[in-house]
């Protein structure tokens, strides 16, 4: 995945997130997708700015990897 998908993958994400909360009252079943959204976005983001460290080192971005969501979730924003 290069950053053009990464970057696909985000706005789609974000604008699934931005239907869902447009409601003031939402299901479990809502409230659980968003949370999945956030922390597929975590990952999304830390992928990238993986690949673009890489990319500033001279290493190759392609070996970048998802890291998995219980790692990204705890990174301080």
């Amino acid at each position: 995945m290069d950053e053009h998908d990464i970057f696909d993958r985000i706005n789609a994400l974000v604008d699934e997130e931005h239907r869902l909360r447009e409601g003031t009252e939402h299901t479990d079943e809502q409230r659980a997708r968003m949370s999945k959204l956030e922390a597929d976005l975590d990952q999304c983001w830390d992928l990238l700015r993986q690949r673009r460290a890489k990319r500033q080192y001279d290493e190759n971005p392609d070996d970048a990897d998802a890291r998995p969501e219980s790692t990204v979730e705890s990174y301080l924003q």
